[in-house]
């Protein structure tokens, strides 16, 4: 039988929207943003009680259905413990559907709710970083946007096959402090699923070669050569195969890199993103909005946060 939570015991947790492949990075580099969920937690005498404030209020299930309670339970088995009942209160800032990270940001809120829970219950350890990208991952089948949101900052991922299942790794990378940020978000949202099903199972060698060269060269830009952000961001893998089902998207990312800013799909869309080391062209910011994307100047953000 599992130790139960004692109750009264709450956890707080604030974590990071991100943005995942970074052009040519395709399900390996990421990049956490200054856009926050919060969730608090209190465990109770019995049931699940959920409140939704902000983005997704209307439109998402307010039972153990909610993708944070799914992650939070999830949390506690692997923990071992159990809880009697949970009180859980969402204030969503991330978009949903944008390419901003809100699936992985809810798995995560989940995750380090049950860490923050059983660490300050006494009844065990919290989970390491390393075990919440793990946890978090296996929810997503990738771990671009769920290791940003642990760890912060950006970071390159990987998976490995340990006999048979993935095993999903990530390290953080210090951004160069000369590279801002700025995302063009639109009223409309995207399907992952649709977007991800339009990319074909092989490629030509050329572009894998392409993209594993701008990949590398990611790394330089990111963390001591901003000046390398243009090319390191071009991508032949996905970005042209998303490009008819997200017309708007694709002609911003156009537009800014033909002015040299390196701009990209976020995820998969249809926001944008840009890292940049020079103010967005104002001509940039007209043509976005004129095709119903607001841009936000934001900044790169540190870990998920547990009180």
């Amino acid at each position: 039988m599992f130790p139960v939570l004692p109750e009264g015991v709450r956890a707080d947790v604030r974590v990071p929207a991100s943005s995942a492949n970074l052009g040519a990075g395709f399900d390996s580099l990421g990049i956490a943003l200054d856009i926050y969920d919060d969730l608090s937690v209190r465990v109770t005498p019995s049931g699940v009680r959920v409140e939704v404030d902000g983005e997704g209020a209307d439109a998402v299930p307010l039972d153990d259905t909610h993708l944070v309670v799914r992650a939070l339970l999830r949390g506690l088995e692997a923990g071992g413990v159990r809880a009697p009942g949970l009180e859980i209160v969402c204030r969503n800032a991330i978009p949903h559907s944008r390419g901003l990270g809100s699936s992985a940001a809810a798995v995560v809120s989940g995750l380090a709710a049950a860490s923050g829970l059983m660490a300050k219950s006494g009844v065990r350890q919290g989970f390491s970083p390393d075990q919440m990208i793990q946890l978090a991952s296996e929810f997503e089948g990738h771990p671009d946007n769920a290791s940003a949101s642990v760890l912060g900052s950006a970071v390159v991922s990987w998976i490995e096959d340990t006999d048979g299942a993935p095993a999903y790794h990530a390290r953080r990378l210090t951004v160069h402090p000369a590279i801002a940020v700025t995302a063009f978000v639109p009223r409309v949202e995207s399907s992952t699923a649709l977007t991800r099903g339009l990319l074909p199972d092989a490629v030509p060698r050329a572009d894998a070669v392409h993209n594993l060269s701008r990949s590398a060269l990611a790394v330089v830009a990111l963390t001591t050569d901003p000046s390398c952000l243009l090319p390191a961001t071009a991508d032949r893998l996905h970005q042209h195969h998303r490009a008819p089902v997200l017309p708007d998207t694709t002609t911003i990312v156009a537009e800014l890199r033909s002015r040299g800013v390196a701009a990209f799909v976020s995820g998969a869309g249809p926001s944008v993103l840009a890292l940049h080391e020079r103010p967005i062209p104002p001509e940039s910011v007209e043509v976005a909005a004129g095709v119903g994307f607001t841009a936000r100047a934001l900044r790169v953000a540190g870990p998920v946060s547990i009180t």
